[in-house]
């Protein structure tokens, strides 16, 4: 890989500001699009293979558990290679060969492996285009984060509405391959675009001792604390996302489409919500914000223990879902503001905390489904009221 000079660079080549953040929401979008469509396509992987509900969670905790496994790694390969255009060109083909290899996959082992081993890709993009961008804007880091956040939304709007219907005509296996295309299209378009993105200027690179410095900074009492609150979060967040398409099925019969739409309801919902939410949070303060829609999603995933029809229960946890997603925003900008200093090393393992330890919530709520589908929500509101408790902590120690 070739190593870019920042100075070298000509400025009048070089993306602008708002280019940037289109590209890096359009990039976004194509790299999660694959990740999206597996939320709908375990239930179908999952009566395929004819899986538990216990088994469903671990073919989705083992996909983001492993592709966490980039993270932070990306994130310092970020904080020190200077061609930020060039490790962004890398993740796009990554994905596309990864999942595309999942396709093949013969038995249910070999496929989480291979999900796994395609998402760290995808996982490797977000480090370095966050870091990137909150670099590039480092007195709106929430709405920064908001407005890149977007493109992943989207991905998960529209790919699961797009597999709920082409799963209606297509084996599961065929509907991945479609959904790595448009990973591939914006890797081809990528090269034509990866040497107009900024580079990170060479007097910024990560030291071994910054690297020692961030592991005491995150091994606090405080750091604990924040990890415990991040972690719980998208526990939960994930619950509801792997428990809800696989319930709306079970338990009220819902076609794949009717719950692909629910399911991108949540997400649109969610992501128009992250850049309101992130640019609120930059300015009345991040911690107010978080609790109470934590709170109200609590709420909303606790009372689906007390409903029994198909419409208003899928309609509670759609919204349970939308608020969870629309503070992820603000959750990741207060994490960069406990540790900024190496801005895509402190993403990457934010990414680790969320999407890593977070992917338990999968597994977790999954074995609770053995017994009973509707406890699995009501494991979801716990987790979102104990982040909120972890937060608190984390704040009064600060």
């Amino acid at each position: 890989m070739t190593a870019i000079n920042p100075e070298d660079q000509p400025q009048d080549r070089l993306l602008g500001s708002k280019t940037l953040q289109g590209v890096c929401v359009l990039g976004h979008l194509s790299n999660d699009w694959a990740v999206g469509a597996i939320w709908l396509l375990a239930p179908a992987i999952g009566l395929a293979l004819e899986l538990k509900p216990s088994e469903i969670g671990l073919l989705l905790t083992i996909h983001s558990i492993g592709a966490s496994l980039a993270y932070f790694p990306a994130g310092i390969l970020a904080d020190r290679v200077r061609s930020q255009g060039a490790l962004l060109l890398g993740t796009f083909w990554w994905v596309t060969l990864g999942y595309l290899l999942a396709s093949e996959a013969p038995g249910f082992w070999s496929l989480a492996v291979l999900l796994a081993i395609g998402g760290m890709g995808d996982a490797a993009w977000h480090p370095i285009a966050t870091g990137m961008l909150v670099r590039q804007m480092p007195q709106q880091r929430g709405q920064a984060l908001g407005i890149h956040a977007i493109g992943g939304t989207l991905a998960e709007v529209f790919s699961p509405l797009m597999v709920g219907f082409l799963l209606a005509m297509l084996d599961w296996q065929q509907v991945l391959q479609l959904s790595v295309l448009p990973a591939a299209l914006m890797g081809t378009a990528f090269f034509f675009l990866f040497r107009r993105i900024p580079s990170r200027h060479a007097n910024t690179a990560l030291t071994r001792g910054d690297l020692m410095a961030f592991i005491v900074e995150w091994r606090s009492r405080t750091g604990l604390l924040l990890v415990g609150g991040i972690a719980t979060y998208n526990m939960a967040l994930i619950a509801l996302m792997t428990m809800m398409p696989f319930y709306s099925q079970r338990a009220f019969g819902f076609s794949p489409a009717e719950t692909g739409v629910a399911f991108a309801l949540a997400m649109l919902a969610g992501s128009i919500g992250q850049p309101l939410v992130g640019r609120l949070s930059d300015r009345r303060g991040r911690f107010g914000i978080f609790a109470s829609c934590s709170v109200l999603a609590a709420i909303l995933s606790g009372s689906v223990l007390f409903l029994d029809t198909p419409l208003g229960t899928i309609g509670v946890l759609v919204c349970a879902m939308a608020v969870l997603v629309a503070i992820r925003s603000g959750v990741l900008a207060m994490a960069v503001d406990y540790s900024s200093k190496h801005e895509a090393t402190s993403m990457g393992f934010v990414f680790v905390v969320l999407d890593g330890v977070g992917a338990l919530g999968a597994v977790f709520a999954g074995l609770i489904g053995d017994f009973s589908l509707v406890a699995s929500f009501g494991f979801a509101g716990i987790l979102s009221l104990s982040a909120v408790g972890f937060i608190a902590m984390a704040q009064r120690e600060a």
